[in-house]
């Protein structure tokens, strides 16, 4: 495969800002991003993914993480983090998961066919739920209902990666009622049939996401089930031993997987503390094995000592993430374009990643980040994002002004920017606030809060200004651009545009390279260029440490880490 030439001269950067740092002596945390390398290529933390005949295993495989933010739910139909990812990898299983090359690999799904929009998944008949109940294909079934299901409160924020479904979209929007007309049936218990409307390459990809997992049957009348312990069952590699809500989570292997034998570690304890100070001391003192990013943070201003003082344990990658704040179109005063560009157009991207995360992060004028399939190339190298927009402060507080008159005001309403606790949130937005004042002349108030709140009065639009970011769910620009179409599960901006969702349709409805890949173009475009209905900020940089010990963890292009086959060495 072709290596990705932004991401390389990414790494070359970071490696050469790196010395420099160290030399002078002196993360970027995200919820939902971190690692890519060579154009969508799995790469894998420090070292090996299998231990070799040479390497002999601690006696103690208790493998030790921690959380920055406690997941909301362990529900695969209502997750919609990366802390939530990380766990439900460990404790279920899809049809496929990802391998350290980035490609699909039997899992729940032993073997599969593909008759152009037709997928028959046979299923392992070994397989068992962790209650001792066989996985069966109705399984499947019965989960995918859910998430589709009308019925189903809150409504599932990822109901829409399974529009590629032969009729699931007309199901999730009550215009069918029948759910053997969706383009999925068990056709015994151990064969799962599943009808696409077109030909999707990246499908079997996508059978790996968390939406896409089964779901035991018995959650059928229990609303509380996703976040009790004691009511969880699972079919992956460990089950959920230990939730004790605001400290700590904990899970052990389970006996009923049926690949146990694979599976090295004993156990996974999971710290729950929002501080990359306390993370990073952790590490050091040897109470965790791995620090930083995904599900935590290295301190920005700890970076360049972290360099230049572990520097055989730290790992800066690039990511297939973008880190943005985005507006609520329907609030004031961001329900104005030309304020919205005003905003945009006001802040230094560079200064930002220079002076405040420091981790080698490039700054992002577009959505959809390097690392990223297009046609021939990236799609970012075929696609210049730096002709949507560019910083301009006399020409944003013409815009600014201009959009206050459209509006009738004298002056702005007052501005909140809200992000989700974390030190390296807190910094970003402080210098971005510190811009607009300069700038534009405008005082922003700084809002931050715990991430299960922060979510919530996101989803509901109670915000003005927000912290977001986005990691590749697969290697293709629709998991960036599907996500704004309207009434879209993770459109949390209000955005609502017919020439936007007919972009995305179009690009949904051919498998012509080039037709997608100019639908995807016109589609940012809309959606920067045209609209602003995001601000974004920088492309994402995964910043980790790991003791030499940790093996055969797996970060994915996207930055979604695998814990399930790391194992731990003698040390």
């Amino acid at each position: 495969m072709k290596k990705s030439k932004s991401l390389l001269l990414l790494l070359t950067l970071v490696l050469a800002v790196g010395t420099l740092l160290s030399a002078c002596g002196s993360n970027d945390k995200n919820n939902t991003a971190s690692n890519s390398g060579n154009g969508g290529n799995t790469a894998t933390s420090n070292n090996d993914t299998a231990n070799s005949g040479d390497e002999t295993l601690a006696a103690d495989q208790t493998l030790r993480i921690n959380l920055s933010s406690e997941p909301p739910t362990f529900d695969p139909a209502q997750a919609q983090d990366s802390q939530a990812n990380t766990v439900l990898k460990l404790m279920y299983e899809g049809l496929t998961r990802m391998d350290e090359a980035g490609e699909a690999q039997p899992a729940a799904a032993e073997s599969w066919e593909i008759d152009g929009t037709k997928y028959t998944f046979h299923l392992r008949e070994g397989a068992t739920w962790s209650n001792g109940d066989p996985v069966t294909a109705n399984d499947f079934v019965f989960a995918w209902e859910r998430v589709l299901s009308p019925e189903t409160l809150p409504a599932p924020p990822y109901a829409y990666q399974l529009y590629y479904l032969k009729n699931a979209q007309e199901f999730n929007e009550g215009k069918i009622t029948d759910f053997s007309q969706v383009g999925v049936k068990a056709v015994d218990e151990h064969t799962l049939e599943v009808e696409l409307v077109t030909p999707t390459p990246y499908f079997l990809g996508l059978t790996s996401f968390y939406t896409f997992y089964p779901v035991h049957q018995s959650v059928k009348d229990d609303q509380a089930w996703a976040v009790d312990a004691n009511k969880m069952i699972t079919n992956g590699a460990f089950t959920l031993t230990t939730w004790a809500k605001g400290q700590s989570i904990e899970v052990t292997k389970s006996d009923s997987y049926w690949g146990k034998d694979e599976i090295k570690l004993n156990k996974v304890t999971m710290s729950l503390v929002n501080s990359g100070a306390t993370e990073l001391a952790s590490y050091r003192n040897g109470e965790l094995d791995r620090a930083g990013h995904p599900n935590g943070e290295i301190p920005t201003d700890q970076i360049p000592i972290v360099q230049q003082e572990l520097k055989d344990e730290v790992e800066i990658k690039g990511t297939a993430s973008t880190y943005y704040y985005e507006f609520n179109v329907t609030a004031e005063p961001f329900d104005n374009v030309n304020i919205r560009r005003a905003f945009a157009m006001a802040i230094d991207r560079q200064a930002i990643v220079d002076k405040v995360t420091l981790g080698g992060q490039l700054p992002a004028y577009g959505y959809v980040p390097p690392g990223i399939k297009g046609v021939n190339d990236e799609f970012r190298n075929e696609v210049d994002d730096k002709a949507y927009f560019k910083e301009d402060y006399e020409e944003a507080k013409k815009l600014l002004e201009q959009g206050m008159q459209e509006k009738g005001y004298t002056q702005l309403p007052e501005i909140t920017l809200m992000y989700n606790t974390s030190e390296g949130h807190k910094k970003i937005a402080l210098a971005v606030a510190d811009m607009w004042k300069k700038n534009l002349g405008v005082d922003v108030k700084l809002e931050n809060q715990e991430w299960a709140v922060f979510l919530e009065n996101r989803q509901s639009l109670n915000y003005q200004v927000a912290r977001a970011g986005w990691s590749a769910d697969y290697n293709d620009p629709m998991t960036f651009l599907d996500m704004w179409v309207t009434g879209g599960g993770n459109n949390d901006s209000g955005y609502a545009n017919a020439d936007y969702d007919a972009l995305i349709n179009q690009a949904k409805s051919t498998d012509d390279a080039a037709a997608r890949n100019e639908a995807f173009k016109k589609a940012e475009e809309n959606l920067i260029k045209d609209n602003q209905v995001l601000l974004p900020i920088y492309y994402y940089t995964s910043v980790s440490v790991s003791k030499p010990y940790l093996k055969g963890v797996i970060l994915d292009f996207s930055g979604a880490v695998d814990y399930s086959r790391a194992y731990l060495l003698e040390h």
